[in-house]
Formats: structure tokens, sequence, C-alpha cells
């Protein structure tokens, strides 16, 4: 990590932050799309039917990671580290396309996913009145989100009901606002394309959060419906001359989350409460990868790709926590507040109404302070359910109790409109590989110990007098889970059979599911509760006196970000908009993390050694937007989202494109090494190249988003 880039960065997004709203600043809604803002920085003002295409054209994939279609036969796109679930799941000791890739000429050779769904955003509609109507002004926080959760969960299944779509209430501006996405669902996708991970992740942990990069991180995949490839009507048209610097382009995508609107009291909750325990857990996890990765060849293929999740998830959280633990930076949120607070005290109107706002939420997060561990360790995927097989027995433990409730009083996950895509996990063919789970299983219990005591009630109770690895390698071999038709079974069988069952996975879900339930429950009455409505009120009060062209935080929902490619100046020295073929043999060591594959060894005498490979831009992104198509004006793919730079990382917290930049795949680049190195002639006839085919299969009015 470059910490004085990344202290200098600060230091920039303080001292010009106080200059307003950066040009190119936004997630945007494509409800709300800034039409007027891009006009007047760069005279161009898409149109509706032009917002339409693009959003019906990008894809979300489920596990985390953006997309979008690139055919009419269904070919889809995104980052191979996107993909690489399901290429690991692919994978076995024979056939390792981690390691040698991946191409299927022909339909027949695609290889299908055991468990990845896409989803294609087909309309909005607002429907922040019909959540709210149960919602009184007498009520408690608790009892006021409850009722909102409850008129979500009815939302979704009329309108599932309605259309045969995949429907979700999405919170936005913190509850101020309650929009309804209807989503088209793809759940049969099958690997088309896939390149060494050597070469997708060239200069591997080093160079991640870096530039400039020579990574080839992209990865093709098909949907299929009733068994034959999906025709889509919106594509991407593919241009393969890329961009040239100073062009204006566009970002589709689904970034994860963002805190820019958070009070200081949240972000001094991240600092020193949530970030430093999570980095403190990514690395010790990542040891005890590392020393299992090392014991042999097919532990290091097993673990690759999880090594790599938590080497970026930590990376990513140190370079969060370097943002807000840079004064600068957090003075200028403080001095943002302190003049809110000052204008609302000053006027009785509104001190009635959102004076006690901050503090409200303030006093949240020292309650969560409080129990923040338990409930991360018990009920939040970074605890117990890092575990798969953990995973499947919580599924089978509390999908029978949720589903006999009415669908208003579920748990949100168990909501009828979810189940489908919740039992695809739950039966899932995902090889499972007890070895390493018995190994983060160990790590997840004896953080347990640390965080919670050795002598918390439970606790004693999960590792009935043995040590963490003890525990957690008795919970493993005694569990049949990994079997799909063993889950199938206990399914089928309902609570009678789950509550019967002698699987030790089982019998810890069992064991630790009411402990787990209360933290959760009290997370959402006392914490999330009191966030949505004080959020909801700052939301109010910021559209009252700022206008109400604001944009929400992310949300891992469609958003569409602009900006334009464009070099930087790092410490002294220049950063050229791009790079190519040559600087990636140039920095080839023959040795990871920078070793190119043999076969590109072999075949650099056919590729143009000056085509650009990687090149940035100043577009607004963050975690999530990973595979998110760049398009230009003409709404033709340019390129591929995979990084950004480490100057970045703080603009999760207040966005500055100072020296900040999103680090993308070349078009022209795909094209040559898929041409060239990889012999996919007919995948690069698929594509339609601008110029050469329309970017439409047919000419019909695109699904409206209201």
């Amino acid at each position: 990590m470059k910490r004085k880039s990344l202290a200098v960065a600060c230091v920039l997004v303080a001292a010009l932050a106080a200059l307003g709203v950066w040009a190119d600043e936004g997630l945007w809604t494509y409800n709300n799309f800034p039409k007027q803002l891009v006009e007047q920085r760069y005279k161009f003002s898409p149109s509706d039917a032009w917002l339409d295409h693009l959003r019906l054209s990008s894809v979300r994939f489920n596990n985390g990671g953006s997309g979008s279609f690139v055919s009419p036969g269904g070919l889809a796109m995104t980052n191979h580290h996107v993909g690489s679930d399901c290429i690991q799941e692919l994978s076995t000791a024979e056939h390792d396309y981690m390691a040698n890739g991946f191409y299927a000429p022909t339909r027949a050779r695609e290889k299908r996913c055991p468990n990845l769904e896409l989803n294609v955003l087909m309309g909005i509609a607002d429907v922040t009145a019909d959540v709210n109507a149960g919602a009184r002004p007498d009520m408690s926080d608790a009892d006021r989100s409850a009722a909102q959760r409850g008129a979500m969960a009815r939302l979704e299944k009329e309108c599932a009901g309605k259309t045969g779509l995949r429907c979700d209430v999405v919170t936005l501006y913190e509850g101020g606002v309650f929009n309804l996405y209807r989503y088209k669902k793809y759940t049969d996708v099958r690997l088309v394309f896939a390149p060494e991970a050597e070469v997708a992740f060239y200069g591997g942990d080093p160079d991640n959060f870096d530039y400039p990069r020579y990574d080839l991180d992209v990865a093709f995949f098909r949907v299929y419906e009733n068994d034959k490839p999906a025709r889509v009507e919106h594509f991407l048209t593919w241009n393969p001359n890329g961009v040239r610097e100073g062009d204006l382009i566009f970002v589709s995508g689904n970034p994860g989350s963002t805190g820019r609107q958070l009070t200081l009291a949240q972000l001094e909750f991240l600092r020193d409460t949530a970030y430093p325990w999570r980095i403190q857990v990514f690395k010790t996890r990542l040891k005890a990868l590392y020393d299992f990765s090392a014991a042999d060849a097919e532990n290091a293929r097993i673990s690759r790709d999880l090594i790599l999740s938590y080497e970026n998830s930590l990376k990513a959280t140190v370079g969060y926590q370097g943002g807000l633990l840079d004064a600068g930076l957090m003075a200028q949120k403080a001095a943002a507040e302190k003049a809110l607070r000052a204008e609302v005290a000053a006027k009785p109107a509104l001190a009635g109404e959102y004076g006690e706002v901050w503090d409200s939420l303030a006093g949240a997060e020292k309650n969560y302070a409080g129990f923040y561990f338990e409930h991360q360790l018990l009920e939040q995927l970074i605890g117990l359910r890092q575990s798969h097989l953990f995973q499947f027995a919580r599924h089978l433990v509390r999908m029978p109790v949720e589903k006999a409730k009415p669908n208003p009083t579920r748990l949100r996950e168990y909501r009828d409109s979810n189940l489908e895509s919740l039992e695809q996990d739950l039966f899932s063919a995902a090889p499972i590989h007890p070895a390493m789970e018995t190994v983060v299983l160990t790590r997840v219990l004896t953080e347990m110990v640390d965080a919670l005591g050795a002598d918390h009630p439970l606790l004693k109770q999960i590792l009935a007098g043995q040590t963490p690895p003890q525990a957690a390698a008795r919970y493993v071999a005694g569990s049949k889970l990994a079997d799909v038709a063993e889950r199938r079974k206990l399914s089928e069988g309902g609570s009678a059979a789950v509550d019967a069952s002698s699987d030790t996975m089982v019998q810890l879900a069992r064991l630790v599911d009411p402990a787990a339930r209360a933290a959760r429950k009290r997370f959402e009455d006392e914490v999330e509760a009191v966030e949505r409505k004080n959020g909801s009120l700052l939301t109010k009060l910021l559209f009252a006196l700022r206008g109400t062209t604001q944009y929400p935080e992310a949300t891992f929902t469609l958003r569409l970000s602009y900006g334009e490619v464009k070099g930087y100046v790092d410490e002294g020295r220049p950063r050229r908009w791009y790079t190519t073929f040559m600087g990636s043999y140039e920095l080839n060591a023959g040795a990871p993390p920078y070793r190119l594959p043999q076969r590109w060894l072999d075949r650099k005498p056919r590729l143009n050694l000056d085509t650009p490979f990687n090149f940035i831009n100043t577009a607004d992104i963050i975690g999530g937007n990973s595979g998110s198509p760049v398009v230009n004006r003409a709404g033709e793919l340019v390129g591929i989202v995979f990084d950004g730079n480490i100057q970045q990382l703080p603009n999760r917290f207040l966005y500055t494109d100072q020296e900040a930049r999103t680090v993308a795949v070349h078009a022209a680049g795909i094209v040559e090494a898929l041409r060239k190195v990889y012999g996919a002639q007919a995948l690069v006839r698929e594509l339609r190249m601008a110029g050469g085919g329309q970017g439409r299969a047919a000419a019909k009015k695109p699904a409206a988003a209201e």
C-alpha cells in the first residue's frame, strides 16, 4: 500500500472538497440521472432511449459484481475476479480453469455455473408512500421500521405475482425514499471464456488498488432459458478502438456501499470499532489460509479464490481506514456537520424537527459498539456464515420456521420474492472442501473467543470443552451437508427432520440460532431503525436546504456515473491515461505475481505491443462496480471497470477526482488478446463491432423506468 499517496490524497480531499460537488461526482439512479450537469460540462445530454438501452444492457451478478450483455445471444461480460467463484467451482485438480484458463468455441462446450444468478433491471417505481403508509408518527423507531419491512415484503410479493419478475424494494436516501426495482432473473449461466488467473490479476495483491496496471480482468458467460441461449433485445455494441484521452465516458454498474452522508459519530464508529476489528480478522484468516495453501498443490488450488477475496477486502478496508484516520478529511466532515447543525439551530422550525438527529445517531452507534462483535460473529456474513456448511445449516434451520410465518413478518431473506434465489444457493452443486472449511471455522471460533471471552455462556456450549481447532474439526467431520441430496432431504422433511437431525453442523446452527436472532433483532430495533428514521430526516433536511438534485448512497443496485478519460500526477510522477501490452512484458519476472502465462510468451510475436491494455478515468465507482461496462457518447462499449487506484479509496466517504481514478480494461486490448493469444475467433465474431452491426436486435420500445 502506498501510504504516502493515500495521505496526500486525503489532504487534497479535505482542502478541495469545500469548493462544492466535484464535476464528475455521483452514483446516480437511472430515474434521477442529472442530464443537465452532463450537458453543462460535456455538451452531451443522453436521451431517455439512450438511458433505457444502457440500463437494459447492464446486468448484476448476484455474487457481488456487475456486467453487460455484448451480443443478442445472451453473451455477458464481467471481470474474471467477479466470475472467479464459478471458474473455481468448475475447476478440478485435473482441469484447473483458474490456472490454465477456459474457452468454449461452441455452445455445447459451455459449462454451467453451479450457483450464479444474473439480474437485469426492467423497471423502477416509487413506492415511498406505500412503504410508509402503516408507519404512524406515534410508533417507536423499532415498530415503525417493522411496519416498513412488512410493507416492503407485501409490495415485493404482489409485484412478483403480477409480473413473474424478481421484485426488490430498495431503501434510498437512508429511508427517505423507497423504490421498487423489477428484475428479470437468469439462473442458468454458463462459462464461455476466462483467461489464466495470472494475467487476469497480473501483479497480484501488490498491484491491487494501484496504477499502472496490465490486467486482462475479463470473463464471458452466456445466459440460457429453457436450456437454450437466451435472446436478448438490448446489448452493447463493441467499439474496437476504445477511447482516447479527454473522452466522455459512462459507467453502468452496481456499487456496493458508500458512507458519504454518514454523520461524524457514524464515521468514528467505523474508525474506532468496526474497521480495526475487520482488519485484524482479515489478517489472521489470511495467515491461516497461507499456511493451508503452502501444504500442497491441491490446498493451494482450492484456497486461491478465497485468499484473493480476503486480500482484496483487507487492502480495501485498510484504505478506507486510512481515509478516516486522516485528520484533514475528518476535519472537513466535522466542519460540514457543525455548519449544518448551526443552520438548523438558528431556525426554530428546523430545530424542532431536526435538532436531535445527530445525537440520536450518536447514541445508536455507541449502543451498537456494545454488541457489535456478537452481532457480526453470530449473524453476519463475516462470522460463522463464512463456513459454507454452516450457511447451509442455518438456512435449513430457519427456512421452515420463517416460511410458516406471514410473509411480511419473516426475516427479509426469507420473503417470498427471494425464496427461489435462496433455494438456488442452498442446493448449489458447488464443491465443498472439508479441510478448508475446518480452517475457516477454526478462525471464526478463535475470533469468538477473542471478542466474546472464553467464559461467554454460548461459546462454552459451542466449544464443549474443546479448543477452537478441535471443535471446528468435530463440526465439519460430523456433517453430511456437503452432499446436495442430504440438504434436499432435510429441507423436504421440514422442521421435524431438522430438529431430529444429528448432523453436527445442523446442531451448531440450532444452538446459536436464538442468540443470533436476538442480536439481529437488537440491531434492527436499536440501531437500524434509529439510523433509518434519522437518516430520512437528514435527507429531508438536505432536500429542503440544498435542493433535490442529489444522489443516494450506494446500495448494490444499478447506478450510472460519468467522467472523462484522464491521467494524473502521482507524487510528482505523471501517470499516462493508458498502458500497453509492452508494459506487461517488460514487467514479466517469470515468477508470481509478475509471471505471464506460457501462451502469452509463445504468442508475443503475434501481438501489436502498442495496443492499449488498461486505462483510467474519473468516473465515480466503489466496490460492486467491478465488471461495469464503460461506454462512450454513442452508448458503445469501450472498456470494462476492474479496479480503482489507491487514491480512490477515501472516495467511499468524500469524493475527489484530483488523483482518484477508475481503472478499466480497454476494449481494443480485449479483442487483441482474444484474437491473437487465445484464438477465440468465434467469440470475437459474436461481438457486434461498431460500424459492422447493430447493438440492438430489434427496434422495439424499451421497458420504461418510471
